[in-house]
């Protein structure tokens, strides 16, 4: 009798990458959380963050992954395990579902507290750049945009006039809320307003890419649209 050969350290990190990489490929929220994470990271770095404040931000970057790649595991061990619906294995992908929640949101708070205190300030510069240029930079910009979604339209003759098409509706409304909350909140809550209302927008346009009503391209579009617009009535009334 032959006994199997227990796998090697380098075949044991060989079978890890190749579950990260699996994940990867398969899993658009893993993708989503890697990219996030990238994003974050540069961002530390180009803010100077404390060395505490980076293992924080580290450790809620792992937790978000590992919980996303256990999420993942057990969905794919129940699949196989159940040919029909057992409300078990439902409560149990949803247990799993709820422990990523809980990580993402740990990592957005752990976020918050770290660049919130050196980013409310530069923020706050920027708006009110913006709040002071010339109106006319930001109409040109609106006007520029304006001539980009009508030649689109015009050109792939998709959608209708309430549902699908160039732009998206939902996403030039979401992004005008964020812009006017941006605008009329008090200094000292600006940041966090801006912060939660633009998350916001952004889950609304998600919603609309998700339904199959609109492509990414014309929720960017619309969401562009409805931005500048609020932008050019608030400098043009101030």
């Amino acid at each position: 009798m032959s006994s199997q050969r227990s796998p090697g350290l380098l075949d044991s990190f060989n079978y890890a990458f190749e579950g990260i990489i699996h994940v990867l490929r398969t899993q658009r929220n893993m993708r989503i959380h890697f990219a996030v994470a990238v994003i974050v990271l540069v961002t530390a770095i180009l803010s100077g963050v404390t060395k505490l404040e980076l293992i924080a931000l580290l450790l809620a970057i792992a937790f978000v992954l590992i919980a996303e790649m256990i999420n993942t595991a057990i969905e794919g061990a129940i699949d196989v395990a159940t040919t029909s619906f057992d409300p078990m294995a439902k409560l149990a992908k949803d247990i799993a579902a709820g422990a990523v929640l809980i990580a993402a949101i740990n990592a957005v708070a752990v976020g918050y507290l770290v660049f919130s205190g050196k980013t409310a300030t530069r923020t706050a510069r920027v708006i009110d750049r913006v709040r002071d240029a010339p109106a006319d930079i930001t109409i040109v910009a609106f006007v520029v945009v304006v001539i980009v979604v009508i030649a689109i339209k015009a050109w792939t003759g998709s959608g209708r006039p309430l549902r699908g098409g160039l732009p998206s509706g939902h996403a030039a409304i979401a992004f005008a809320g964020w812009i006017a909350l941006t605008y009329i909140a008090e200094p000292g809550h600006r940041f966090l307003i801006s912060t939660i209302s633009f998350v916001l927008a952004v889950l609304v346009a998600q919603t609309r890419v998700e339904s199959g009503v609109h492509s990414a391209l014309e929720v960017v579009l619309g969401g562009l649209l409805g931005a500048l617009m609020t932008l050019a009535l608030f400098q043009l009334s101030s």
